[in-house]
């Protein structure tokens, strides 16, 4: 079996994880004591991607949870999953990072790592074959900016063949939690660059609004936000879990989505998004479901693929649809939009399909694309970058934790060299 090690750092890891293990959970018939109570054999036929099985049928999954104050931790402890995760699996310190990457990154983090590293070993030595690491972290904060991205460099200096997934929550235009968002961003992405094979971009402000416009929620919480996460990486590794009639995993995925090594951060959406109210109005249609997946307004990270081009798309089809019409439909759509494609690669989305629907739905499909446009993302943290930079605001919280300078400035022109690779490959005809 290929199986993965889950890691999640921060306060915004470990909330979208343990929402993600909920969903896992739901779909492989695992209760909150880790005992199966499902139906169908299917379930447990490659369980063993994301649990252990300990006793006779009873599973654990294969988490490693992580953060710098306890906070997070006792929430989840108490919370209905509690009793899911193995105890020794919880690694944490007395202080927090306080939104400073430096901290987390070479004081506090640096202090905890070991730790962390020998709960990853052990878990990684119980499997057959790892496929690989997936991280939920954030960008903004410090501990799962911070201490994600040492931990991330860590494992790849241990385990360089094996797959290295972030979803990573990246600071949203317009919702700002912290002031030094834009530091801990950059000096972040300096670090998935050269160390992560795919990172999954994910915004608040994107997430906000699909909860509002699509979902009609008038005051989303959290939660509702961190489902939407979820569900999009419980589809993408869906067919690593579930029989289908054409498998991907993550590094068939890998391969087929990154044409250049350094541009390997992916847009991702979900369909079908309806609100509660008007579900019973709508069919569900492979044609419905390539119309909205392709939507602007599906888009989980908030910047617009109409602004530049697709390099790659995947999409993960779930449930009873037929591979021709799948097909048809990717053909079509390619045709009539070629604009926002680039000519050079061709045939550019990869589908893979899996016989089994999320839970309370017939068919769903899930987007992952490498669009050119999220260079907006990243222009725009650059913007803010360089306007604090510039004169040295905030800087000496990071000076004082041990940090140069130069560290910030490399950042800075590794970014600015990203921005430019993504519209180098833009008006590449």
């Amino acid at each position: 079996m290929r199986e993965i090690v889950h890691i999640q750092t921060g306060q915004c890891g470990n909330q979208i994880g343990s929402k993600f293990w909920e969903v896992v959970s739901d779909e492989h018939g695992i209760d909150k004591d880790g005992q199966y109570v499902g139906n169908s054999d299917l379930q447990l036929d490659k369980i063993s991607v994301y649990y252990n099985e300990v006793n006779h049928q009873k599973y654990v999954p294969r988490a490693v949870l992580v953060d710098l104050e306890s906070g997070t931790m006792n929430a989840i402890r108490s919370s209905n999953l509690g009793h899911l995760f193995r105890p020794d699996n919880f690694v944490y310190g007395q202080s927090s990072a306080g939104n400073n990457w430096a901290k987390g990154h070479y004081t506090e983090g640096a202090e905890l790592v070991d730790s962390v590293l020998d709960v990853v070993r052990r878990e990684a030595e119980n499997c057959d074959s790892l496929q690989g690491f997936q991280f939920t972290h954030s960008l903004g904060g410090g501990t799962g900016s911070g201490m994600g991205t040492l931990l991330i460099s860590k494992i790849r200096e241990e385990y360089p063949d094996r797959m290295m997934c972030t979803f990573s929550v990246v600071p949203s235009p317009k919702v700002s939690d912290t002031v030094v968002e834009p530091y801990n961003a950059t000096l972040s992405v300096h670090q998935l660059v050269e160390h992560a094979d795919q990172t999954f971009c994910i915004d608040n402000e994107a997430l906000y609004e699909i909860c509002f416009r699509t979902l009609k929620l008038s005051s989303p919480a959290y939660g509702d936000l961190n489902h939407l996460v979820s569900i999009v990486m419980s589809g993408i590794t869906t067919s690593l879990r579930f029989p289908g009639q054409l498998n991907s995993d993550l590094r068939k995925l890998a391969v087929n989505m990154i044409p250049f090594p350094r541009l390997h951060f992916f847009m991702v959406g979900f369909a079908p998004l309806t609100a509660a109210g008007s579900q019973q109005y709508r069919a569900v249609s492979v044609a419905e479901l390539a119309q909205q997946m392709f939507d602007a307004k599906n888009m989980m990270a908030a910047s617009d693929p109409r602004n530049g081009r697709y390099l790659t798309v995947a999409a993960v089809f779930r449930g009873k649809v037929s591979m021709k019409d799948v097909e048809t439909q990717m053909g079509t759509f390619q045709d009539k939009n070629s604009a926002y494609f680039v000519e050079w690669i061709p045939n550019n989305v990869l589908t893979a399909q899996c016989d089994i629907p999320p839970r309370g739905l017939k068919m769903s499909a899930t987007f992952i694309g490498n669009s050119t446009s999220i260079q907006e993302l990243f222009k725009r943290v650059s913007d803010q970058f360089s306007a604090m930079f510039k004169r040295k605001a905030f800087l000496h919280w990071y000076t004082q934790e041990g940090m140069d300078e130069m560290e910030f400035t490399e950042a800075e022109s590794n970014m600015q060299d990203l921005i430019a690779e993504y519209q180098q490959y833009q008006d590449a005809t």
